[in-house]
């Protein structure tokens, strides 16, 4: 496989329990392509989310590098670091983390405030966002009033607003139920399509088969690196969106 836009080398994650050190993984190397849509796979503890984290700049390494394209993320200083994560990354997590008491659009124009965009080219961006995702029509309800399903594609209307370079997801679907999973997951098929970075931690098998390649993690080695043998092809986003009945 050619070296990747992500690459990660002899990347080592340890913590402190008690006199001993817990070692989450040793030594462990990833490449991630432009364009590519991975799914981390593995059971609980395999260090799976502790990968995302290191690579989305959300922790730091005990050993080893990070480098996206030329830029290597390792060693930059926490300001440093959230400026990078600011621009070049979308994150999309199990939990929502949106404030119930602001409406869709603006949880999702938060990023972009934090950026320095004016209010009004942050409230035109954001609502793009929402129609991409097919929520246009419920920007101005307040997000403690969305379902679970609605409030997850806010969170990807969210990810997507700062025309990050890789999205990175932990479990998106681990809060919904089976149909509303499915909905999710063809959106991010309709973004890999696109164009978009994907990388994504689950531990369900239904899930793990919406990527192109699949990276099985156990006690924190690669247990396997797996191209799909005749992966389907993803539908544009405004067709998969149609065909949730949602453009």
């Amino acid at each position: 496989m050619p070296e990747g836009y992500i690459r990660a080398r002899g990347l080592t994650k340890t913590y402190r329990s008690g006199d001993s050190d817990l070692v989450v993984f040793a030594d462990l190397d990833l490449d991630v392509q432009r364009g590519e849509m991975l799914a981390l796979v593995g059971e609980s503890g395999a260090g799976k989310s502790t990968l995302l984290h290191l690579l989305g700049g959300l922790d730091t390494p005990s050993r080893g590098t990070i480098h996206y394209g030329s830029s290597q993320i390792t060693g930059l200083t926490p300001s440093q670091q959230s400026d990078f994560r600011n621009r070049e990354i979308g994150f999309v997590w199990q939990i929502h983390y949106l404030l119930p008491e602001f409406t869709a659009l603006e949880n999702v124009m938060m990023p972009l405030l934090v950026r320095g965009e004016g209010h009004s080219k942050a409230a035109a961006e954001s609502l793009a966002r929402l129609d991409e995702v097919g929520l246009s029509a419920r920007a101005s309800h307040r997000a403690g009033e969305l379902s679970g399903g609605e409030q997850q594609r806010v969170v990807l209307a969210r990810a997507l607003v700062g025309k990050p370079s890789v999205l990175l997801a932990d479990e998106p679907t681990g809060n919904l139920d089976s149909k509303t999973g499915e909905e999710i997951m063809t959106l991010f098929e309709g973004l890999y399509q696109q164009g978009n970075t994907v990388i994504l931690v689950t531990h369900e098998a239904d899930v793990a088969r919406h990527a192109r390649r699949s990276v099985h993690l156990r006690d924190g080695v690669v247990e396997s690196d797996e191209l799909a043998t005749a992966p389907p092809s993803p539908a544009p986003l405004a067709v998969a969106l149609d065909s949730l009945g949602k453009s």
